[in-house]
């Protein structure tokens, strides 16, 4: 499909890269851009939705006893198989079961936002998606991430350096602050132009809507 030269949709997504709605929603979101006739940039924020978790992770199953309680709910177990469901249509893949660690995602964030400055965001976001969900890895783990730099093509020995030290902590942190204070309270949130905000993981006809009714919006300074 031919996109349409203008107006162009500008959207950030506000995710968590733990949160399986967060991958699911920007499964979504990537089909309703192929089928839309509008141009789209597409930025990344950063959002923790457990910053207390220590920065060397916890394993998984201690982590989500520790959340949920030795008996998941109904509720639980509804989502995960709702998950689990919708994943193959949307060209993902969710084991949950096999998840080893609950990361702390600070690392993750800094490598996106070093990632976005090389135009390597949307790769970079899906790598940790997939190494996480299905891969089954830590992306908490510095070795890890840095064998996502390198699948993307950014420096491997530079984002090595990096993650060693204290680089854009604060500014990262900062950014989680200012979602969090502007009433991000769940993921994935799509804010559509500065203007208006899609939650969850929405199907595609509701991102065309969007889509649509951003473009004939004029776009915030």
């Amino acid at each position: 499909m031919t996109k349409t030269s203008s107006p162009l949709v500008q959207v950030d997504i506000v995710s968590d890269f733990v949160c399986p709605w967060c991958w699911l929603g920007i499964a979504y979101f990537d089909q309703a851009t192929a089928q839309s006739k509008f141009k789209t940039t597409l930025t990344w924020r950063p959002y923790m939705l457990d910053p207390d978790v220590p920065a060397g992770g916890v394993p998984y199953p201690a982590y989500m006893t520790a959340k949920f309680g030795e008996k998941r709910d109904n509720r639980f177990a509804s989502m995960r198989e709702h998950l689990e469901a919708a994943a193959p249509d949307a060209g993902i893949e969710f084991h949950f079961s096999d998840i080893p660690m609950r990361p702390n995602t600070l690392d993750a964030h800094r490598l996106m936002r070093w990632a976005q400055g090389q135009d390597k965001g949307d790769a970079t976001a899906k790598g940790l998606f997939r190494t996480f969900f299905k891969d089954l890895k830590d992306i908490g783990d510095a070795k890890v991430l840095t064998e996502i730099a390198t699948e993307v093509g950014l420096d491997a020995a530079l984002v090595s350096d990096l993650l060693a030290g204290e680089n854009d902590k604060d500014t990262t942190r900062g950014e989680i602050d200012y979602f969090r204070q502007l009433g991000v309270s769940g993921v994935p949130t799509f804010i559509y132009n500065g203007q208006f905000a899609v939650t969850g993981a929405q199907p595609v006809d509701t991102h065309l809507q969007a889509l649509e009714k951003a473009a004939n919006m004029p776009a915030s300074a």
